[in-house]
């Protein structure tokens, strides 16, 4: 009697392997209607790179399609058109294979997709079974994620390093862990390229609707050179997209007759990033009637808390800092001395945050407010209140 449900596991088996062979052999043809694929990483910039690379290939007349993971999840058309990815469930690297069976009815001549995997081995997965690229990307290498791809700066580097091609090209903005990426890449037997942001000039980069960071810009001018499209072809279709949620912005607030300005930098929270953001801001609206950074903290990440807080207090030194957070006022104490001058305000998590408004008004005229943190949850509702004292034109 034991035979029947042995039989009926067989069976069950047997179809499951069935289905495992025809989802891949149709994926192959997916993979194989769709000439090239290009395969987007890294800790920073991910999204806005994507972003960049389609633009300046459906300038150079290529039909490009893009998918972007970043703080809002979209498709990018032919056409340069947006399409929210609604969700029913948690996020899967399976989203990657229905989108790429999507893109392949659409006959493009390129795709363009951010890696959205996390894990080590499944951002392996994501590359070497899912989108096999031709060209790869890694925009850089930061401490972020530590938690799964961690402890250290150079795990995350490896692990990052999972989604660079076979026999293709890699392109790196990466400027402190390039030997060992370039190592891995060759090992991959893949051409390795390393895209150097000094040769964007300041002009180039102020011709963008927003702030974008140079090495983004250089990173996604090769890849585009890669796909055959020239500097200047590419470059002006860049010029022209549609900035994704994350990037940098700049407003000009107005809130009771005063002007502040305003820079959103919370899509990049970890400290190395939100410096290096700070530096390329500094240089370009250098403010004469003070500073202020304003830090929207997460209860859940008392590490990465502190960090911020030592990076504002000892590295940006503003004239005025507020933090939107509980339990940070030992973190704040432990490193008031680093900057005495600096006036520190605590706005609780639970307090209105109607309350940051007040405090942007005591402020001096023309004051730069540089928002870093947390950007998801109560960080959008801040910046949708923000963004109703915005002065347009």
């Amino acid at each position: 009697m034991l035979t029947t449900p042995i039989i009926v596991l067989g069976i069950l088996a047997l179809f499951l392997c069935i289905a495992g062979i025809l989802e891949f052999q149709n994926h192959q043809l997916s993979l194989n209607t769709i000439p090239l694929r290009i395969h987007v990483n890294g800790t920073r910039g991910k999204s806005s790179v994507t972003r960049l690379i389609a633009a300046g290939l459906r300038e150079g007349g290529l039909r490009t399609f893009a998918k972007t993971t970043g703080t809002a999840p979209r498709v990018i058309d032919a056409d340069g058109k947006d399409r929210i990815i609604h969700r029913l469930r948690l996020p899967s690297i399976g989203e990657q294979v229905r989108l790429l069976k999507y893109f392949a009815s659409e006959k493009p001549d390129v795709v363009v997709m951010e890696c959205m995997a996390v894990q080590p081995q499944y951002q392996w997965i994501a590359e070497h079974q899912m989108v096999k690229s031709q060209v790869g990307v890694l925009t850089n290498v930061r401490p972020d994620h530590l938690e799964e791809m961690g402890p250290t700066e150079e795990d995350v580097a490896n692990s990052l390093c999972n989604t660079i091609p076979v026999d293709g090209v890699l392109i790196t903005g990466e400027d402190q862990k390039t030997d060992l990426v370039r190592d891995v890449t060759l090992m991959n037997k893949s051409k390795f390229i390393y895209s150097n942001e000094s040769s964007i000039s300041k002009e180039e980069l102020y011709q963008f609707s927003y702030m974008e960071h140079p090495s983004n810009v250089a990173v996604a001018l090769d890849a585009c050179k890669e796909a055959g499209v020239e500097r200047e072809v590419a470059l002006s279709g860049m010029h022209k997209v549609q900035p994704d949620v994350g990037a940098l912005v700049a407003w000009n607030l107005k809130i009771s007759g005063k002007t502040i300005q305003f820079i959103n930098g919370m899509a990049a929270n970890d400290p190395v990033s939100t410096l290096q953001i700070w530096k390329f801001i500094i240089d370009r609206y250098p403010s004469e009637s003070g500073t202020c950074v304003f830090f929207n903290s997460r209860d859940d990440r008392p590490s990465r808390t502190r960090q911020m807080i030592e990076l504002a207090l000892s590295d940006i030194k503003p004239d005025h800092f507020i933090v939107r957070g509980d339990k940070v006022s030992s973190s704040i104490e432990r490193q008031r001395h680093r900057s005495p001058e600096t006036k520190i305000d605590v706005v609780g998590l639970d307090d209105p945050i109607e309350l940051l408004i007040q405090l942007f008004d005591k402020m001096p005229n023309d004051t730069l407010v540089y928002a870093i943190g947390n950007q998801v949850g109560a960080g959008q509702e801040i910046l949708e209140l923000i963004s109703t004292y915005r002065q347009h034109g």
